[in-house]
């Protein structure tokens, strides 16, 4: 799906909105996972350098690390090599040792090997000006690890990290344990699956951010159902809204055009090229 935006939408965009695609605005996700292993130091360090906050994904091990992950058994970014769940392998005899740089195209690259990432090896990368968004993976269990997490760290603060998570109740969790942080709730635009699918609406999104606390919602962006009216309806409620996951310019811009404050995308800095090529 195409749509064009000329210079008159886009000037509506950063008037109206106060939105668009810039280095604040673009969460790399995963890191520059476009041009690195995803969830690695190397493509959260790329995000960095190139001059965007990033997303990065949370499990908790079976010796109680914080490490960085996206799917809840070990397979598919260790090309197969491991099968382990996430929460039932131990940091030290097994995820520590893994190659995450080395599986499909990144076979044979640079990249590997390269091991998953502790999450306190990710908050050093906190900058101000720039947000991390971790995101939550397991349930409300793994809060008071977070939490010593941080707290034994100096650089990650409410002004550069946030929270990210689809389970309601590791949401309330981070709010009660952590409250100065920022608290995202994520969810699908649709709910459901298959022929019992039905659109997300914003009064069910009102009602889980008031049920969890969260400070806004992080929707994924279907055109179709994610309206300039719904996110007119969250906002005005007093909640922030942003949206998942973009790789197309022109459905970034209409993310942005109708009210989205951030867009995560796996390719940052490729959006951010093409859009200032065309706007010379």
């Amino acid at each position: 799906m195409k749509i064009a935006v000329g210079l008159s939408s886009l000037a509506l965009v950063l008037s109206v909105n106060g939105a668009g695609p810039d280095y604040t605005t673009f969460i790399a996700h995963r890191g520059e996972s476009h041009d690195a292993p995803e969830n690695t130091l190397p493509a959260y360090k790329m995000a960095v350098e190139r001059g965007f906050g990033f997303e990065c994904d949370i499990y908790l091990s079976k010796d109680n690390k914080v490490f960085t992950f996206h799917d809840g058994t070990l397979t598919r970014t260790t090309g197969g090599a491991c099968t382990n769940k996430c929460a039932e392998a131990s940091w030290e005899d097994v995820i520590s040792k893994v190659d995450v740089g080395g599986w499909g195209k990144w076979k044979g690259s640079k990249f590997s090997p390269t091991r998953p990432a502790l999450l306190e090896e990710v908050l050093e990368l906190a900058v101000d000006g720039r947000y991390i968004y971790v995101e939550v993976k397991p349930g409300p269990e793994i809060v008071p690890y977070i939490k010593d997490v941080y707290a034994r760290q100096k650089k990650a603060t409410p002004k550069n990290v946030l929270f990210i998570s689809f389970n309601s109740e590791t949401c309330k969790a981070l709010k009660r344990l952590m409250p100065e942080y920022k608290v995202y709730w994520l969810t699908g635009s649709r709910l459901g699956r298959g022929k019992e699918a039905r659109p997300v609406t914003p009064e069910f999104v009102l009602r889980q951010l008031e049920e969890t606390g969260a400070d806004g919602v992080d929707c994924h962006f279907n055109p179709a159902v994610i309206t300039a009216g719904f996110i007119k309806t969250v906002k005005d409620a007093g909640y922030e809204f942003h949206v998942w996951t973009v790789d197309d310019l022109d459905m970034s811009l209409l993310a942005f055009e109708r009210g989205a404050q951030t867009v995560t995308t796996n390719c940052a800095k490729k959006q951010l090229d093409e859009y200032k090529a065309r706007n010379k």
